[in-house]
C-alpha cells in the first residue's frame, strides 16, 4: 500500500494551506475532506465576504488571542499577515482594506478564496479524497493508519490534524478532531462559544427581529462591576442580540456569565453625547415642539419600530403632546436613551457559534512546529487548537499561519 509523506486531516483553510505548502516542498500529500468540496466553513465567514486577514502589527495580533497569544508569535512571523495576502495576490486575487483593517478580497465574495485554493491544490496535483469520514487514527512503527467509516485506509509518515472546532456543524466542524486527539492522550480544554449571539429575557426585542440599532454605545454590568463595548450596530433577533461587537465579544460575555450569571447590557443611544447634554437637548426641544406627540419627536434618535416598545418599558404614552409630559417623564426618556437595560440570560448553543472556544491544549503543542508534544508526527492547524481571537480576520489568519507551518514542519521531519 502507497505511504504518503503528509495526509492532511480537513480541507477548510489550515488544512488546505498545509497540503499546499508539504506539495511546495516535493511531498507526497493527501487531503481528506470529509464534505464534499473544500472550504465548505470559509464560504460562510465573514457573512459570504470572508474577511481573511488583518492589516494590524504582529503585537496587535497576539494580544487579538489573550493571555497565551504569545504562542502563536513564531507562527504568525512564518506565515504573517502580508504573506497571506502576497499568497492570494500571486495568485490573481487582489484585495481591499476595510475599517478597522479588516481584509477581503477585492471580489468581496468568500467564493474567490476557495477558487484560489482549488486552483493551487490542483497545480501541485494534490490528491484530495473527498466524503472521507475517519473512523480510526492509529500510530504504529511510525507510521499512522487512517480508517474511514467506509473501510477506506490511507497511511502517512505524518498527520496534519485541521478538522476545525465544534462550532457551526453544518459546515462539517462537529468536533471528529478533539475525539481523535483525546484517544491519543491530548487534553481538550472546555469547549466555549466565540462568535455567538446571545439571548435577551426581554420579549419585546424578539419581536423586533431583523431591526438594526446603528452605531449604539454598550456596555455590559455583572455584580458590581461594569465592561464597556465598542460602539457599533447592534442587530435584535427572535431570540435576543447580535451583530458585529456582540459576536465580537462574545466569548468573553459567556465568560463572565459562568462566573455571574445573567447579566444587564445597557444601551447607549446617545454615544456621542453626555447624558447632562442630552437632558438640556430634551428640555429645549420640547419646549420647541411642544404641538408634537412624543412618538413623533423621537424619530430623530431611535428607529421607528422600537419606540413604542421601548416607551412601554417607562410607562409613557407615544401619543402624548411634549408640552405634556413632566419633569420626572422626561428625565426617564433621558435616562432609557443613554443606558436601556436588556437582560441577557445565556447564548445559542456551541453549535450555532462560529468560532470555537477551546480545543487541543497549546500546553501540548510546540509553538514553532505545530507537532504534538506526546505523538511524534502529528501536527494540529487551524481550529482544533485551544483558544480563539477576536473577529477582524485573526482566527483565519490563525488557521492560515497553523496550517503553513504544519504543513512547512512536517515536510521537513
Amino acid at each position: 500500500m502507497k505511504i504518503y509523506d503528509i495526509a492532511v486531516i480537513g480541507a477548510g483553510p489550515a488544512g488546505c494551506m498545509a497540503a499546499i505548502r508539504g506539495a511546495q516542498l516535493g511531498k507526497k500529500v493527501i487531503l481528506l475532506e470529509k464534505n464534499n468540496k473544500i472550504g465548505h466553513k470559509l464560504l460562510v465567514a465573514g457573512h459570504g465576504r470572508c474577511n481573511f486577514t488583518n492589516t494590524a502589527p504582529l503585537e496587535v495580533f497576539l494580544e487579538m488571542f489573550g493571555k497565551r497569544g504569545s504562542f502563536y508569535r513564531d507562527i504568525f512571523a512564518k506565515f504573517s499577515n502580508y504573506d497571506l495576502i502576497d499568497f492570494f495576490e500571486s495568485n490573481d486575487l487582489g484585495y481591499k482594506v476595510e475599517e478597522n483593517g479588516r481584509v477581503f478580497p477585492i471580489t468581496e465574495k468568500a467564493k474567490s478564496v476557495v477558487d484560489v485554493l482549488e486552483k493551487v491544490l490542483d497545480e501541485y496535483q494534490i490528491k484530495i479524497l473527498y466524503n472521507f469520514h475517519l473512523k480510526h487514527l492509529d500510530n504504529q512503527d511510525n507510521i499512522f493508519k487512517l480508517s474511514s467509516i467506509e473501510n477506506q485506509v490511507i497511511k502517512a509518515h505524518n498527520v496534519v490534524m485541521a478538522t476545525g472546532g465544534a462550532s457551526y456543524g453544518v459546515t462539517g466542524s462537529t468536533g471528529d478532531g478533539f475525539t481523535f486527539a483525546k484517544l491519543l492522550g491530548h487534553q481538550i480544554t472546555e469547549m466555549k462559544p466565540g462568535e455567538v449571539p446571545l439571548l435577551v429575557r426581554e420579549k419585546w426585542i424578539h419581536q423586533l427581529k431583523g431591526v438594526t440599532l446603528k452605531n449604539v454605545g454598550m456596555n455590559i454590568q455583572y455584580g458590581n462591576k461594569m465592561k464597556s463595548l465598542t460602539k457599533g450596530n447592534l442587530l435584535l433577533t427572535h431570540f435576543g442580540v447580535s451583530g458585529p461587537v456582540i459576536l465580537d465579544m462574545s466569548h468573553t460575555i459567556v465568560e463572565i456569565m459562568d462566573q455571574y450569571g445573567d447579566l444587564k447590557l445597557n444601551i447607549d443611544f446617545k454615544p456621542e453625547i453626555k447624558e447632562d447634554a442630552l437632558g438640556v437637548r430634551l428640555q429645549e426641544d420640547f419646549q420647541k415642539y411642544d404641538k408634537k406627540s412624543l412618538k413623533n419627536y423621537l424619530n430623530y434618535h431611535l428607529p421607528q419600530s422600537t419606540i413604542e416598545p421601548i416607551l412601554k418599558t417607562i410607562s409613557l404614552d407615544p401619543q402624548k403632546k411634549l408640552n405634556q409630559i413632566t419633569k420626572q417623564e422626561r428625565f426617564q426618556l433621558q435616562k432609557t436613551l443613554k443606558s436601556l437595560p436588556l437582560t441577557i440570560t445565556g447564548h445559542l448553543p456551541l453549535d450555532k457559534a462560529m468560532v470555537t472556544c477551546g480545543g487541543v491544549s497549546k500546553k501540548q503543542i510546540d509553538p514553532q512546529t505545530m507537532e504534538s508534544k506526546l505523538v511524534k508526527g502529528l501536527y494540529f492547524a487551524g481550529e482544533i487548537i485551544a483558544g480563539c481571537g477576536l473577529m477582524g480576520g485573526y482566527n483565519l489568519q490563525q488557521a492560515f499561519s497553523t496550517g503553513y507551518v504544519a504543513g512547512d514542519s512536517a515536510s521537513k521531519k
